[in-house]
């Protein structure tokens, strides 16, 4: 890994971040957020929204992390399932056909009618964030803790107690990660994911948007989510063996309420990652660097394509139509069509 091909000298840093969905990217610029698809048939398929300004929490450290953390959350989870949407509709799930749609449930009908669609596709996002968020919090907060507790008969250092929970948990995250690298679809996934990297290495360098100069960059980048994920797992260590290692029921309580402590002090981390290049910056960001290794692949031109799209689609002048369609490779509508439910316009944030 050379650092000097990601800390690049002459780059110019940006607030402009992004994430990898179905067969495609998503950027978020200064006043609005593009997702990319690549449709079965080879097109590119575009929606662009407006981005809500921020709020006066975006100026409180800390705070700010914990408020960005649970918003790319819930604006990840509605690009995900909307470049599904996208797909399906291009004939993605059933061999081609437009229009797959499948026959929604009673119970879904009777939602939709009562509360409307929006809020039922509202209210299925918060759910499935909800759920993720529990899954998360159980699987790499509080199994570790509860297995290293058979620890506690061996030895009574709290030293050595608290590094071996940090240290279960970050093996248990680099396995899942490596698990999930094996199938298929994530293997595309994260070359999408490589793709958005090295469309916004080429841009923050001032070079034109195109697949020869973005495919020159490495596909790692020093403000990425897998890092902040990364910072994560290493300050959980830190700030829990502070705790020391109380009896059990404290130990799961002090985890899940300092978990927006964590995440605040991680996009704080993150943030200062991605605007310095000096050595401790370089050696802190080495872990989550290293992590993007398994959550990036490198990508081809076709979907470096997409990714320039997406961050086209969000340099566009501040008072330019939001579009949705076919567009072409320098983000120009030229078919419009409408995909999917409306989802509400997504807050202000970082990557």
């Amino acid at each position: 890994m050379d650092l000097s091909k990601i800390f690049l000298k002459d780059a110019c840093p940006t607030a402009i971040g992004g994430q990898a969905v179905m067969e495609g990217v998503m950027m978020r610029g200064a006043d609005r957020i593009a997702v990319a698809v690549r449709v079965p048939d080879g097109r590119i398929h575009i929606r662009t929204q407006p981005l809500k300004p921020a709020g006066k929490w975006s100026k409180i450290p800390v705070v700010r992390g914990v408020f960005a953390f649970v918003s790319s959350l819930v604006t990840g989870m509605k690009t995900l399932l909307y470049s599904a949407d996208v797909l399906e509709a291009y004939g993605w799930a059933d061999g081609g056909e437009e229009g797959g749609d499948s026959e929604p449930g009673a119970f879904e009908k009777w939602l939709t009618k009562r509360f409307g669609e929006k809020a039922v596709w509202n209210l299925m996002i918060y759910l499935a964030v909800i759920a993720a968020i529990a899954v998360t919090v159980a699987v790499f907060i509080l199994l570790p803790t509860l297995v290293v507790s058979l620890l506690s008969k061996v030895t009574e250092s709290k030293f050595l107690l608290n590094l071996a929970e940090g240290v279960l948990r970050i093996i248990i995250f680099v396995a899942y990660i490596a698990a999930v690298s094996r199938m298929e679809d994530i293997k595309t996934t994260f070359m999408y994911h490589g793709a958005e990297h090295r469309t916004i290495h080429c841009f923050e360098n001032g070079l034109e948007l195109t697949p020869e100069n973005a495919q020159q960059f490495y596909t790692l980048h020093p403000r990425c989510g897998t890092s902040f994920l990364m910072f994560v797992m290493v300050i959980s260590l830190i700030l829990f063996s502070l705790l020391g290692w109380p009896n059990l029921a404290a130990r799961l309580i002090s985890r899940i309420v300092l978990i927006p402590v964590v995440a605040g002090l991680s996009y704080e981390l993150l943030k200062w990652a991605g605007r310095s290049d000096n050595i401790v910056v370089r050696v802190l960001s080495l872990p989550g660097l290293a992590l993007q290794m398994l959550t990036t692949r490198p990508p081809t031109d076709e979907q470096v394509e997409v990714a320039i799209c997406s961050m086209k689609a969000v340099l566009v002048p501040e008072d330019a139509p939001y579009i949705e369609g076919i567009c072409d490779k320098d983000a120009n509508l030229i078919e419009e069509k409408h995909v999917g439910s409306e989802p509400e316009e997504p807050e202000s944030g970082e990557k």
